[in-house]
């Protein structure tokens, strides 16, 4: 079984070998850890479980624990839902996601900005693993309103949502996609390096 002491010494380039090294049974300890009070020791569990969840599917059964992160009060709680569930989409054989997606489309809307960050980045993976969702994916991200967050954040924040809009394109492309990239293309918000290397992937796709 794991404990503190030994996933504390993990080291981040060693993660993936740990990942792979776990037993099914040392699952629910990592989980129980992810609300933990101990930042360091929290954060570690996550990272394991992240890692873990790229090529094995013994971290989906907690799916709902997942979800219930999403409404907690507390920003990492949050985030750390987020994060989990996006990476465990591919593994989704009860399409648990149908009935999550409104939750976690809700948390673009979070107060905290990192947070609004973590769940347009992670939409990315879940618009690759279920197209099906690009439609309600897609038209939440262009309906956010980006002038509605700090000044210092709009340009990171459009990046991400652009990033995504930029995935889904690749299954399908809409005129509401199309005219928020050319509007994003031409607006102020971004400057002129951004906007060449949005410009860069839309020529490679």
């Amino acid at each position: 079984m794991v404990d503190p002491e030994s996933i504390m010494s993990i080291p981040k380039s060693g993660l993936e070998d740990a990942s792979r090294a776990l037993n099914t049974d040392d699952i629910p300890q990592l989980v129980e850890w992810l609300s933990s009070k101990d930042d360091d020791l929290r954060y570690q569990a996550f990272l394991l479980l992240q890692s873990r969840s790229a090529f094995s599917d013994d971290v989906y059964p907690f799916w709902d624990a997942f979800r219930n992160k999403l409404k907690s009060k507390n920003s990492y709680q949050r985030s750390i839902g987020l994060m989990l569930i996006a990476e465990n989409v591919k593994w989704d054989t009860q399409n648990k996601i149908e009935d999550t997606i409104g939750e976690y489309l809700a948390c673009i809307d979070d107060p905290k900005p990192i947070t609004v960050r973590q769940c347009i980045q992670s939409l990315g993976r879940v618009a690759s693993a279920r197209p099906a969702l690009n439609d309600i994916i897609a038209s939440t991200l262009v309906s956010f309103d980006v002038m509605a967050v700090k000044e210092t954040m709009r340009k990171l924040i459009l990046l991400d949502i652009l990033n995504v809009l930029l995935i889904i394109q690749q299954e399908q492309k809409t005129d509401e996609i199309e005219s928020f990239i050319s509007e994003s293309l031409s607006g102020d918000i971004l400057d002129k390096k951004s906007k060449k290397q949005i410009e860069a992937l839309l020529t490679c796709r």
